[in-house]
């Protein structure tokens, strides 16, 4: 969603505080309307709220500002000094000629690389050192070169930044070559080209615009072409376009009857012709171009989108050539690809505003020994030399610890066998997954299982149903018997005297031709693409199975239900269409006209040429809320739309009109012209179909029911009891989605439901809100246009009383309100948000999300490619937030609160040590004790704690409840980072007071009683925090004491051999080591005993 004036200063907001008592609510509909905006004009291009830049929750106004000062700053030079706008042309392709060398159109080449050999290691280190962690150690580590300040070895401050670096470039190499690989390997193919020196063969890359390919069958298109020619008969061939518009089904494709009906291919270069291409755009669904043959006067064909093939589709039937048009970067799957952006997790920003707190603290820490010092001298030499003294407060294993955690979390959750399938595309925000406060969720296909199953069809007087299917085939039986002895159909001569047998039989008729289905044998099929089956009762043992493709399942739906009662499509092609009656005569049908269904028009109709009788029949299907206008007066459809939809039915109504030869022609000849038009085709082509559009006969009403997924209702309740809000966001019909809510038990027995009434004006908006807010624990369902009006005039009224119902529903939602919702939420909560779908159309919304969830479903696999994490069914997203979603958070927060804890005990040893030697700034041990301390004497054991667990996933599931102390961030708090920082005051007090106290002869025997507690120290500090054990943890911590213990023999520079034998070294050690660890042993048995958690109630 574009980002801009969210909210104005200057902006009067009608405040509707629900604290506010002094006010009756029968006075709230006189309280006076916000000023200005006179009136309010709906558009289908107005955008769900004005664009804005959101400010992140916790961020102050003045950084915010500062901020985009400076972006807005840096993007104006950016645009200036080096962003060129590239403005793209419509071209004309010749045919069978020289390319014009004036145009040039960029190369036909695939790069998903993020660098090159020239910028790999500039950005990398940019991206590394743009974070403020990295960035400061890599100050620090600088300063070593400058004599006067230097304290220690170069490699103690290299060494840990320089790993770091290493891990990140190499991951990034490897990253990338994986990626060229791919490119390379993508770049590599080879396709046909015809030329007059005979077919060639040539790499993608080497394909140009005005190019003839060739694509084989179950092959990749290479790029955007214009479909000349196909080896099918009929001149029309099937495509795969999962990888571009996620949808699975079947597309037709149309060659142009020019080229088609040439004798060969090579024949094309005879010819002289162009083609007139539009600009590139973003727009995969539609094309405007013309096919002219310049060498035959009169001779231009209109182009649309049925006669392309775009980048990235698959040839599914037959074998195609085509004329390229847009190569590279110009054509439509580049185009619409663009890169997410990185989320960052909740924990990780308020990790890093601890880090910006020990940063202070380091500071801070620096002029207090200064001015316990003395200022005199080089006191700025001094001074630096105590912040690098101090600099391991902030230690840079957080970030390595805290990736590989997250990587171990996303090991776990795809291993786990009861979410079988899940993936994890996004590794960086696992710990999201156990702070979500609301759920945004799609109908079709995330809660229903995109099955549609015939149910109910209605003929205004009488209905059928599963259970009165014989009725349907023992009346179309009567039907065609009587076509059959009379020879024509057995209607009368007005419509209000049909019989029923009469109506039966149209309304059949109808849906069986009225669609866009294409039989298939299975037989045939090479690929086994995922269509549903047909259900056939009298299956014959010689005929071969049959599928169906379709645009949509609904479709199928239809044809299967004809299928079953009689009146069979056996046979479809470009032109006509067959059909099997009951008798087991064959009728064939014309296909004169064909206007397929988009989500603008909401209908779909076709125009039909009965071959025995020469009847030509408009049928067109549709929503009602569409055909209610177009259709003859009735009394009936309204109200049984209603019913249907309270039933949970998908509702199609279905016309017809009978046309004259005279009409048709009519039609025909203005539609050509229409369709030959290059400005504002669409409209035109339209305005000409709407004419026919008129005074329509209506035949019937159908409802198609799309079940609920398994677990919905259960995964749905577990959810509203761990305190997540769930919205459902779908493009459905206000009643459908009611009735969904129903049944997925989103509305519980003692919840009332409020439907926001249908407004248009600010006064209406106003009226409904005041309402609203009478309700208490109602749950709100509203249409996407009412929405749009609310959030016009009062956008915070309406998003703070929403948030207030335990459940909201917006129906007739367009996917860009969808991701506009999210962001709404987003910004005026500052909440985190998940939202899960399973179609193209819910891609925007999931990367719109905190954490985003995809389905692999029925729709393809678009929305699960582009989301953080993918799953097969909805049922499988309790377990990932309530169980992963709680363990990856809990164990990230004590992963980086003991890492913290590790460098801040060190560092208050260190301010001891310094302010005993008279504020010397010199270190306590030397530089390999200080990085074996955070590496190998320490790694495994606090890196175990990944493992660690409060509750197991069982009680996690059967107690939901226990997910809503999650929300509230206190197991990451400053009040858990200040206990935390007092305990390493306390535990580095006691090891370097203590082994003061015990100080004998040498300064030595210091360095190894205190290096020895302190290692011992966070062993056991490791063995306190754990809640639940894991025998890995159990073999790190033996495993640790055991390299300290050879360490203490192997490095006898650092420590003194004769000393570590004798008794008085042990007993020292572990004195120290006790009362720096016993009495947080004892707080900790005394918390559980007198204040345990709640969940300790239920283990």
């Amino acid at each position: 969603m574009p980002l801009g004036k969210f909210s104005s200063p200057h902006r009067n907001y009608l405040r509707l505080e629900t604290r506010t008592v002094s006010v009756s609510d029968d006075d709230l509909d006189n309280i006076p309307l916000m000023g200005g905006m006179d009136h309010f004009e709906m558009d289908e291009k107005d955008s769900l709220v004005r664009s804005r830049r959101f400010r992140t929750p916790g961020q102050s106004w003045f950084s915010f500002y500062c901020s985009e000062c400076w972006n807005n700053c840096c993007a104006r030079c950016w645009d200036r000094l080096c962003k060129r706008k590239k403005v793209y042309k419509a071209r004309t392709v010749p045919i069978s000629q020289e390319r014009s060398l004036d145009e040039k159109f960029p190369k036909n080449v695939i790069r998903n690389q993020k660098y090159s050999i020239i910028t790999f290691v500039p950005k990398v280190l940019f991206e590394q050192f743009k974070f403020f962690l990295n960035l400061y150690f890599l100050v620090m580590a600088t300063s070593q070169f400058i004599p006067e300040i230097r304290i220690g070895y170069l490699y103690t401050y290299w060494g840990p930044l320089g790993f770091v670096i290493f891990v990140t470039m190499c991951r990034e190499a490897l990253d990338d070559y994986r990626r060229y690989r791919r490119d390379k390997e993508a770049n590599s193919q080879i396709y046909k080209k015809v030329s007059r020196d005979g077919v060639i063969n040539l790499p993608s890359s080497k394909i140009r615009v005005g190019d003839l390919i060739i694509v084989e069958k179950n092959q990749r298109v290479p790029a955007d072409m214009v479909l000349l020619r196909t080896t099918e008969k009929q001149g029309a061939c099937f495509i795969r376009t999962d990888q571009l518009d996620g949808e699975t089904d079947w597309k037709l494709r149309l060659a142009i009857p020019c080229t088609q009906s040439l004798p060969t291919t090579t024949d094309i270069l005879d010819i002289n012709g162009e083609v007139y291409a539009e600009a590139p755009q973003l727009d995969i669904h539609s094309f405007v171009g013309t096919f002219k043959r310049t060498d035959v006067i009169g001779n231009e064909d209109s182009l649309s989108i049925e006669n392309t093939l775009w980048t990235n589709t698959v040839v599914a039937s037959g074998t195609a050539v085509g004329v390229v048009v847009y190569t590279g970067c110009e054509s439509r799957s580049v185009m619409n690809t663009s890169q997410p952006k990185s989320k960052v997790g909740l924990l990780d920003m308020e990790i890093n505003t601890l880090t910006k707190l020990l940063f202070s603290a380091v500071v801070i820490l620096s002029i207090v020994m200064m001015a316990l010092k003395g200022w005199g001298g080089p006191w700025y030499r001094y001074l630096f030399r105590f912040i690098l003294l101090f600099s391991y407060i902030i230690p840079i294993s957080l970030r390595v610890n805290l990736d590989m955690g997250k990587a171990a979390y996303s090991w776990m959750i795809q291993r786990d066998r009861l979410i079988p399938g899940t993936v994890v595309r996004s590794t960086t925000i696992p710990e999201e997954l156990g702070r979500i406060s609301y759920l945004l969720t799609d109908k079709t296909g995330t809660l229903t299982q995109n099955e549609m199953v015939f149910k109910k069809l209605h003929l205004g007087t009488v209905a059928y149903t599963a259970e009165t299917t014989d009725e349907v085939v023992a009346h179309l039986k009567t039907a065609y018997s009587q076509i059959s002895s009379a020879g024509t159909p057995g209607r009368t001569s007005t419509p209000v005297r049909r019989t029923v047998i009469t109506r039966v039989f149209e309304a059949v008729q109808a849906l069986a031709l009225c669609h866009n289905v294409t039989p298939v044998n299975e037989d045939s099929e090479e690929n086994g693409s995922a269509v549903k089956e047909n259900d056939r009762g009298d299956t014959n043992q010689n005929e071969p199975k049959v599928v169906y493709q379709a645009s949509s399942p609904d479709e199928v739906a239809l044809v299967s239900w004809t299928e079953s009662v009689g009146l069979t499509l056996i046979k479809r092609d470009l032109t006509s269409m067959q059909l099997r009656t009951p008798m087991g005569t064959t009728v064939t049908y014309t296909i004169l006209k064909i206007f397929p269904f988009t989500s603008e028009t909401k209908r779909m109709g076709i125009i039909v040429k009965d071959e025995q009788s020469g009847e030509i029949t408009f049928y067109m299907k549709g929503a009602d809320v569409v055909l209610q206008s177009i259709v003859q007066y009735n009394d009936w459809l309204e109200e049984e739309c209603g019913n249907m939809a309270r039933e949970g039915l998908r509702t199609l109504v279905v016309a017809k009109k009978v046309l004259s030869e005279e009409q048709y022609q009519d039609f025909d000849t203005r539609y050509h012209q229409a369709k030959m038009s290059t400005q504002d085709r669409g409209v035109k082509v339209q305005g000409v179909v709407e004419s026919l559009e008129r005074d329509m006969e209506l035949l019937c009403l159908t409802g198609v029911e799309d079940k609920l997924q398994d677990g919905v209702r259960t995964t749905l309740e577990m959810l509203r009891n761990a305190g997540i809000k769930i919205w459902m966001l779908t493009g459905d019909k206000l009643e459908t989605a009611t009735c969904i809510a129903k049944s997925a038990k989103l509305v519980s027995k003692n919840q009332d439901i409020y439907t926001f009434k249908k407004v248009t004006d600010r006064t209406g908006a106003h009226l409904e809100l005041n309402n609203l807010r009478r309700k208490q624990d109602n749950v709100l369902i509203i249409q996407g246009d009412s929405l749009q009006v609310c959030l016009q005039y009062y956008e915070h009224e309406f998003v703070e009383l929403a948030c207030q119902c335990p459940c909201v529903v917006v129906c007739r939602c367009s996917p860009t309100q969808k991701a506009e919702i999210v962001q709404l939420l987003r910004y005026h909560t500052g909440k985190r948000t998940c939202s899960i779908g399973d179609g193209g159309n819910d891609v925007s919304m999931i990367q719109a999300a905190d954490a985003g969830v995809g389905i692999v479903g029925k729709e393809g696999k678009q929305a699960s490619l582009a989301a953080d994490f993918s799953v097969n069914q909805f049922s499988y997203l309790g377990r990932l937030l309530v169980v992963h979603g709680r363990h990856s958070y809990k164990r990230s927060a004590s992963l980086s609160q003991f890492v913290m804890h590790r460098g801040l005990i060190i560092s208050t040893m260190q301010a001891i040590f310094c302010s005993v030697f008279y504020f010397a700034s010199i270190t306590l041990f030397p530089g390999f004790l200080m990085v074996g301390y955070s590496t190998i004497y320490t790694m495994f054991p606090v890196f175990s704690l990944v493992l660690d667990k409060d509750i197991s996933p069982d009680i996690a599931l059967t107690y939901p409840e226990l997910y809503k102390d999650l929300t509230k961030g206190r197991s990451l708090s400053f009040k858990t980072f200040f206990m935390w920082l007092l305990i390493s005051i306390y535990q580095g007090g006691i090891i370097m007071y203590g082994a003061f106290l015990l100080f004998e002869d040498e300064f030595i025997h210091v360095v190894a009683i205190t290096f020895t507690s302190l290692i011992l120290t966070e062993l056991l500090m490791v063995a306190l925090t754990v809640r639940t054990w894991h025998y890995l943890m159990i073999v790190a911590e033996i495993f640790s004491l055991a390299i300290y213990i050879v360490s203490l023999v192997v490095l006898r520079n650092y420590f003194d051999a004769s000393f570590l034998k004798t008794w008085n070294f042990i007993w020292k050690v572990l004195v120290i080591t006790c009362v720096s660890c016993i009495p947080l042993y004892i707080l900790k048995y005394l918390r559980k005993r007198f204040s345990p958690p709640v969940y300790s109630k239920l283990t």
